[in-house]
C-alpha cells in the first residue's frame, strides 16, 4: 500500500491540473448536501440530509478502495463480474427480489438500501467491453470475436433493462456501448448499421409502451400538457425562473413543496436554480465541463489500450447521465428517471460516482506507473 500512495503522491505532484478534480467534486457535492438540507427542513417526510451524509461516509472508502484496487485483477475477472452483474439485472424482475417503485422493477431490496442494479452493471459492463476489444488490438480484426461477441453482452444488458423497464438506462449503455466499440477499432459503417437497428428496435419498444408514448408525446406539445403529462417538466421550468440572478434563498422555494415531483433526485437541479440562483447553477454546470474536461484531456495521455477503453467506459457514463440529466430538466429531452451524479440523493448513485472516480484515478496513476522512467531506460543492461 506505501507503493501505490507513493506512486499517487508522485503522480498528482508531475500534474498539477488533476488537483481541480477533488475541488469539483467537492464544490458539487456540497451544492447536493445544501439543496438537500432545504428539502428536509421544507416539507414533512425523510431527513434526505442525513441519509445523503450517511451515504456520502460510505461513499468515501468506496473512492479510496477503488483507488487501490489492482487493475489487473478485475481484468481477470471481468468475465465473472459481467455475469454477476447480468444475474442482478435478471433478480430485480423477480418479484420476491427485486423492488418495484411506480411500475418499473430497478432495485433490489436488501432491508436497509435499495440497490439500484443498473448502477452496479455500468462499471461492469466497461470493465468486460474493454477487456474484450483490448484483447483483439494487435490481431487481424475478426467480425466474431471483436463485434459479435461483445455485441451480444451489450444486448443482454440492454435487452434486460427494457424489461424492467428502464429506458433511459437503456440508451445510455447502448451510447456507451457503440461509443467503446469505435474507440476500440470496429468499423464505422458496421457500428452506424448496428446504431440504426438498434435505434429502430428502441423506438418499437417506445411505441408499444403507453407511458412511455405519452412522455414524448406530452414532451411534444409542454405547455398543453402542463397539468398532465408535462405536469413536472412544467413546475422545474417554473422553479428555474422563480430563481432569478439572485435566488429565493435555502428553505424558501416553492417548487420541493409538493409541487415538483422528484425535487431531491431527478429534478434537484431546477431546486438548486429557484433557491441559490443562476450563479450557482452556472457554477455547478462549469464545475461539471471543469471536471470532465480534465479527466478526458488525462485519459488521452494513457498508452494501455485496456486502461483507455476502461477509463473512456467509466466516464462517458457519468458524462452522458450528467448530460441527460440537465438536458431532461432543461426541456431539452423528454423526462426520464435518470439522477445526477454528485448532486441528487440516492446512496446507489452517490456510490457509483465515486467508486467510478476513484477507478478512473487509479487507470492514471497505473498507466502512469507503466512508463518506464528515464533512469531505468539508461541503466546498464545485463
Amino acid at each position: 500500500m506505501g507503493k501505490i500512495l507513493g506512486e499517487y503522491y508522485r503522480y498528482f505532484a508531475a500534474n498539477g491540473r488533476l488537483l481541480t478534480v477533488p475541488l469539483c467534486v467537492a464544490f458539487l457535492t456540497v451544492l447536493g448536501l445544501l439543496t438537500l438540507s432545504s428539502a428536509s427542513l421544507s416539507f414533512v417526510g425523510p431527513n434526505y440530509l442525513l441519509r445523503q451524509c450517511v451515504w456520502l461516509a460510505l461513499a468515501f472508502p468506496c473512492c479510496c478502495a477503488a483507488l487501490l484496487l489492482p487493475l489487473d485483477l478485475l481484468r481477470r475477472h471481468s468475465g465473472a463480474i459481467a455475469i454477476f452483474a447480468l444475474l442482478l439485472l435478471v433478480a430485480v424482475l423477480v418479484p420476491p427480489v427485486g423492488h418495484a417503485v411506480k411500475g418499473s422493477h430497478r432495485w433490489i431490496d436488501l432491508g436497509f438500501f435499495h440497490l439500484q442494479v443498473s448502477e452496479l452493471a455500468k462499471l461492469a459492463l466497461a470493465l468486460r467491453l474493454a477487456e474484450r476489444l483490448a484483447e483483439r488490438v494487435g490481431q487481424p480484426w475478426d467480425i466474431r470475436e471483436g463485434f459479435l461477441r461483445p455485441a451480444v453482452l451489450l444486448g443482454a444488458f440492454a435487452l434486460l433493462l427494457l424489461l424492467e423497464p428502464d429506458y433511459g438506462s437503456t440508451f445510455l449503455f447502448l451510447a456507451v456501448g457503440f461509443t467503446l466499440f469505435f474507440l476500440g477499432g470496429t468499423p464505422l459503417r458496421l457500428l452506424l448499421s448496428c446504431c440504426a437497428g438498434a435505434t429502430l428496435l428502441l423506438a418499437l419498444f417506445v411505441a408499444r409502451n403507453p407511458v412511455r408514448l405519452g412522455r414524448i408525446l406530452a414532451f411534444l406539445d409542454v405547455e398543453s400538457t402542463k397539468l398532465t403529462g408535462s405536469y413536472q417538466l412544467w413546475q422545474g421550468l417554473v422553479g428555474f425562473q422563480s430563481g432569478g440572478l439572485h435566488g429565493l434563498g435555502l428553505g424558501n422555494g416553492r417548487q420541493q413543496l409538493s409541487y415538483l415531483p422528484e425535487a431531491h433526485t431527478d429534478f434537484i437541479f431546477p431546486i438548486m436554480a429557484e433557491e441559490m440562483g443562476y450563479p450557482f447553477a452556472l457554477l455547478a454546470l462549469f464545475a461539471y465541463v471543469a471536471l470532465f474536461t480534465i479527466l478526458w484531456l488525462e485519459i488521452y495521455r494513457i498508452h494501455d489500450t485496456f486502461l483507455f477503453l476502461f477509463a473512456n467506459g467509466i466516464l462517458l457514463f457519468l458524462a452522458a447521465q450528467t448530460a441527460i440529466n440537465l438536458a431532461v430538466v432543461m426541456g431539452l429531452f423528454p423526462t426520464k428517471g435518470m439522477a445526477l451524479p454528485l448532486i441528487s440523493y440516492g446512496g446507489s448513485n452517490l456510490l457509483l460516482a465515486f467508486t467510478s472516480l476513484g477507478l478512473l484515478l487509479n487507470c492514471f496513476r497505473t498507466a502512469q506507473a507503466q512508463k518506464p522512467r528515464l533512469a531505468d531506460l539508461l541503466a546498464p543492461r545485463g
